[in-house]
């Protein structure tokens, strides 16, 4: 299938988009940085999915929204209006076969910058807007809800122990998820899922569901 992923140079998006060529898919990737993938059946474009003019890419069959940005200044505008802007051009039409966004935890817990958390809202709202749309054309739309995953994104943390092992604290499961993890979720969402729709999946190592019974 043709695999569209956006913010795809580094992190989860190049974990996404790895995953679909090692799996014989065409993927077509964007990002405001040059290509940070050299493969066969794989093509860049560069630019800002919230203000630059977008490729022509025809045949979209798949589309990942992954690119975004946090604490930036343009949260919103990245995060939630340019989502928009790709999704509107790419994924609502016939031929495509699912959408999927990458949230965050965040739009559960309201735990994060405030315009990120609002962007990533945002997201999963409009996802159930897109998913009552694509279904005439037998798609899914559907968006994941990552907690903590070991990118580059969040060295500051990673590398700081006090403030490593306070977040340890606060999830069930002691560990962050990979890059490759949330892309092995991505790829079962879009490409093997066929009934589920509308619906985001929160993986966050138990950290929203982290409670104390007292008695």
């Amino acid at each position: 299938m043709k695999v569209m992923v956006t913010g795809s140079s580094n992190g989860i998006g190049k974990a996404i988009a790895l995953l679909f060529l090692e799996r014989g898919h065409e993927v077509v990737g964007i990002d405001m940085l040059g290509a940070g993938i050299d493969r066969a059946n794989y093509t860049h474009y560069v630019a800002d999915v919230a203000v630059d003019e977008l490729p022509e890419v025809d045949g979209v069959q798949i589309l990942v929204n992954n690119a975004g940005v946090q604490d930036s200044g343009r949260d919103i505008d990245v995060n939630l209006k340019g989502t928009i802007r790709v999704t509107e051009k790419y994924g609502v039409r016939e031929g495509i076969k699912s959408v999927l966004f990458i949230a965050s935890s965040s739009a559960h817990t309201g735990a994060e910058f405030p315009e990120y958390t609002a962007s990533k809202g945002g997201v999963v709202a409009y996802m159930k807007n897109v998913a009552l749309r694509v279904a005439k054309y037998g798609a899914t739309a559907n968006s994941l809800s990552p907690g903590g995953v070991t990118t580059h994104l969040n060295d500051r943390v990673m590398n700081d122990e006090n403030m490593w092992n306070k977040i340890m604290s606060l999830t069930l499961l002691p560990k962050w998820a990979s890059a490759e993890e949330i892309a092995e979720w991505a790829y079962f969402v879009t490409a093997v899922n066929k009934s589920m729709t509308a619906q985001d999946v929160l993986i966050d190592n138990g950290e929203a569901a982290k409670a104390e019974f007292v008695w």
